[in-house]
């Protein structure tokens, strides 16, 4: 084999940082602002945390759970679940590295606006700056033809960060850069919202989250907003849990560790939002713009309302600006490692590749898919790629897997190894969420995604969504009829 020992964690902080890191990114950042404002502000804890113990951790919990025990890819670890289910898997590999691809461009973009960031080069109309000097978008599809230089040469430079990491050993790629990148993004947060508790108007912005809309519970989009949060938050479905988990060692407390996980990441978000919404409550005070039109969601708050705040928050805005974007790189480089390291251990493990050559093939073709991104009709392909592989292509993958380890696979081999060496037991309940409750919950969010999907979508997107769904079918097929390099693939023993 090209790996003649199976890479191990040497540490559990390490596979927790690794963990958290990969939870934590740019939806904590971006996202949960707009949905918690949106969703009934204080009220909207309610619900954010009975998603938190129902679909999250529970979900979360199976990940562990399978990884651990079978210690292979998901690729691997479905085949000898049931032979027939490998097109499944690779579905959903496909999906991650898909994601993987615009992700990456995003990332991408941040890195241009840290350097921008320092001179405040986005001028007085960040709006307008964003639109045509950075993305130099193009409505036409025409635009697809015409290269936008920055932005090329910044998703290069991720895409070359990624393979670095990840064609590493395991410890001293993935492992080692958790260990840096995650303490300091844990420092920039704090100093960041520390420094927006303290500007005129912060209190007309933090005290939305503290200020509930009780009515808001009556309301079942409140409800599906948060099962979405947490779903996209804490990356489920991904199998970024059941790969990470696949290299714990014998003995490990998996139970606990998927609570610190969770719980972190939803600290994380919670309290950067006091920090986002103090900032915008001082634009508030400042600029006389109403709370309501400046908290919004995605690359509008961090590349086009952001900059506008901080073109008014006077010389501090040259430390907490490259502070902030500094904040959205780190987060998205653990987030990119950990969606990569899925990808290239399923090929890896299947073809018998190094993890430098796995790493490789995936980096190069995810970059010239990625290149789609880098033209100027990047942003509107970005966007339906984004909402046709989220809305219905990985919470269908999630519908799935509930099924295959609910209802296919022993369920009751999943409670024993939680149990086996963790403090805190999970028992029938869990097994009831998984079950029962888990998948309808999910059902109701992929309904309601393909639902908004389809009727908001114009006649280009879904040209190009049928296009995905194609790919989505035919590549797994495809790897699946492969024939495996590695001897031990077939084994289902």
């Amino acid at each position: 084999m090209a790996s003649s020992k199976r890479s191990e964690w040497n540490s559990n902080i390490a596979f927790v940082m690794a963990m958290i890191g990969s939870a934590v990114g740019l939806g904590n950042i971006w996202r949960f602002p707009n949905v918690l404002y949106s969703n009934g502000g204080g009220s909207f804890m309610i619900p954010y945390i009975v998603s938190l113990f129902l679909l999250g951790i529970s979900f979360v919990l199976v990940e562990y759970a399978v990884g651990f025990k079978f210690k292979s890819s998901l690729i691997k670890t479905l085949f000898r679940v049931k032979s027939n289910l490998e097109p499944v898997a690779w579905f959903i590999a496909l999906i991650v590295f898909l994601i993987t691809t615009y992700y990456i461009c995003v990332v991408g973009w941040d890195l241009i606006y840290v350097v921008l960031s320092f001179t405040k080069a986005w001028g007085s109309n960040p709006d307008l700056f964003f639109s045509n000097n950075v993305l130099q978008a193009s409505d036409s599809l025409s635009g697809i033809f015409t290269i936008v230089p920055w932005v090329f040469l910044s998703v290069l430079a991720i895409w070359a960060v990624g393979w670095f990491i990840v064609q590493k050993d395991l410890n001293e790629g993935i492992g080692k850069v958790s260990k840096i990148l995650l303490p300091i993004l844990c420092v920039i947060v704090v100093i960041i919202v520390a420094f927006s508790l303290t500007l005129p108007g912060a209190s007309i912005g933090y005290t939305q989250i503290f200020t509930p809309d009780w009515s808001a519970l009556t309301n079942l989009n409140v409800w599906l907003a948060a099962f979405g949060q947490i779903v996209f938050s804490l990356s489920l479905g991904m199998s970024i849990a059941l790969t990470y988990a696949s290299y714990l060692p014998e003995g490990s407390e998996l139970t606990n560790n998927a609570l610190i996980v969770a719980f972190s990441n939803s600290g994380f978000e919670i309290f950067n939002s006091i920090g986002i919404f103090s900032i915008l409550g001082f634009m508030t005070l400042s600029s006389g713009i109403p709370f309501n039109e400046l908290v919004t969601e995605g690359t509008g708050l961090a590349f086009v309302v952001f900059p506008k705040v901080f073109n008014i928050m006077g010389p501090w805005a040259s430390v907490i600006g490259p502070l902030f974007f500094l904040c959205i790189l780190f987060a998205g480089i653990t987030s990119v490692m950990a969606l990569l390291e899925v990808v290239c251990y399923s090929i890896s493990e299947k073809f018998d590749f190094s993890r430098r050559k796995s790493a490789t093939i995936v980096c190069a073709v995810g970059f010239c898919i990625s290149c789609l991104f880098a033209t100027a009709s990047g942003s509107t392909l970005l966007g339906i790629f984004d909402a046709f592989l989220n809305n219905f292509a990985l919470l269908f993958a999630i519908l799935i897997e509930c099924i295959i380890f609910g209802w296919i696979y022993n369920f009751d081999n999943l409670v024993e190894t939680l149990n086996r060496n963790s403090t805190i037991k999970v028992g029938r309940l869990w097994k009831a969420v998984i079950k029962f409750i888990l998948p309808i919950c999910i059902f109701g969010l992929w309904a309601q995604g393909v639902y908004n999907t389809l009727l908001t979508g114009d006649s280009v997107s879904h040209i190009v969504m049928l296009c995905l769904t194609v790919v989505l079918i035919v590549v797994p097929i495809v790897f699946t009829k492969l024939p495996a390099k590695n001897k031990d693939f077939y084994k289902t023993d």
